[in-house]
């Protein structure tokens, strides 16, 4: 085979510090905007960028050059400059850790839709909960302690 064929799609999910509700409506759709062009920025395809007041999730196509990680860190810290710089919320901040997820092609459009409805699912369920299921469901062993 000539070339590279990838198809790596990622459910991203990271929370402000101290799950503070940094992250008021009037402005969410423009860091939700603006973490989509970072991604893009690194090569990214954003296909989905959503969230509440205290954390955000995000459905994107990585190049296998560029680890998961690296990406998530420019997120933070890129999105953290923004919001300093453009809204004035000098306190605002990203918690260390993040989840990501790996997304197979026929399960994207549920993700798409989950992203798409946060505002209405928040509303009935907490961040502490949704985490703690996507975790379990997907295997990872995780510390109890980190989610509080």
């Amino acid at each position: 085979m000539a070339s590279t064929y990838l198809s790596l799609h990622y459910h991203i999910v990271f929370a402000t510090r101290d799950r503070e509700k940094f992250i008021d409506a009037e402005w969410r759709p423009r860091l939700h905007e603006y973490i989509g062009g970072i991604l893009r920025g690194l090569d990214g395809q954003p296909q989905a960028v959503g969230g509440v007041a205290d954390h955000v999730h995000i459905l994107a196509g990585l190049r296998a050059v560029r680890p998961v990680a690296d990406v998530v860190r420019e997120l933070k810290r890129g999105s953290s400059v923004w919001v300093h710089e453009e809204i004035g919320l000098q306190r605002f901040g990203w918690q260390t850790g993040y989840s990501a997820f790996s997304v197979s092609p026929n399960a994207r459009e549920s993700v798409l839709r989950y992203i798409a409805r946060q505002e209405e699912h928040h509303r009935i369920r907490s961040f502490q909960d949704e985490l703690t299921e996507f975790l379990t469901k997907a295997g990872v062993e995780y510390d109890p302690r980190y989610l509080e």
